[in-house]
């Protein structure tokens, strides 16, 4: 398959790349149908997933984009600023994710959230339960709103890799992003089966945050098509988003149930596995 793969062109092998990891996340939300969604282990096991998933991210930033970036950069002629590119490009991914995470966390909501409810049940609920059923509707809408935002620069740093890195590079950090993608897809079914929504509507929810990436893969792989004196800024767009994502949304997730230091080992675990995978697969 790798070997066909590699033969293809890069908008071919950005589409096979991207259809990987969102598989991955639908595979991620789907284990609510196989464990259990309550309870302190299942939040310790959630903790460690993401933990191990911000290690993978990060390590993939650095070897399958910040690295291949750089030595675009060195290619241009940069010389002694070739940190410049690569550092516009980072303040610019990490900006864009920051700008769309604050727009959505401002959206009102409310409107959609009653026509909604209104829509399916008229006036027969009692306002207690109208209001129950509201609130969890409201926390469902804002958890995929935002691990969907933060798929985004994913799907773009498959999309840019295949289309300006070499095949092995292009191909390492689709499986680094795939292998992150599981927990991601957990982190949005687990939450929503926990909290009263049927198993398979928190799978539809899960799987669904992660089909953006195929479309923000092609969006990024015809990015860097068009010139490749933007390479290096794309790259670094990529790959600023995707450490933004990681300290503003994952570490801090990960942290927030007092599990802080085993989320943090297992964050060196991901980062190792991802290192290893990196050199050892070219």
């Amino acid at each position: 398959m790798s070997s066909w793969l590699e033969q293809q062109n890069p908008y071919t092998q950005t589409l096979c790349g991207t259809l990987f990891t969102w598989g991955v996340t639908a595979l991620g939300a789907a284990m609510i149908f196989v464990m259990p969604v309550r309870g302190k282990h299942t939040k310790t096991l959630l903790d460690c997933s993401l933990g191990f998933a911000a290690g993978i991210m990060l390590a993939a930033s650095y070897w399958s984009l910040l690295a291949p970036a750089i030595e675009q950069a060195e290619n241009q002629e940069f010389g002694s600023l070739s940190w410049l590119p690569v550092a516009v490009g980072i303040a610019l991914g990490a900006g864009f994710v920051a700008a769309a995470g604050s727009y959505c966390a401002n959206v009102d909501i409310t409107s959609i959230v009653s026509d909604s409810y209104k829509k399916n049940d008229g006036d027969l609920e009692n306002p207690k339960t109208r209001e129950q059923k509201e609130a969890s509707f409201r926390r469902m809408l804002a958890m995929v709103v935002a691990i969907t935002v933060h798929n985004i620069p994913e799907g773009m740093a498959v999309g840019v890799g295949f289309g300006g890195t070499n095949f092995a590079q292009a191909r390492n950090l689709a499986l680094g992003i795939g292998l992150q993608n599981f927990p991601e897809g957990l982190a949005v079914s687990l939450p929503l089966a926990a909290a009263g929504e049927s198993k398979w509507k928190a799978f539809f929810w899960g799987q669904l945050s992660g089909f953006v990436e195929p479309i923000f893969g092609m969006l990024g792989v015809m990015f860097v098509q068009i010139s490749s004196v933007l390479l290096p800024y794309a790259l670094g767009f990529a790959a600023g988003a995707m450490i933004y994502v990681v300290m503003d949304d994952i570490v801090p997730d990960a942290c927030s149930r007092n599990n802080a230091s085993l989320a943090a080992k297992f964050s060196i675990v991901g980062f190792i596995v991802m290192m290893a995978m990196d050199v050892a697969l070219g």
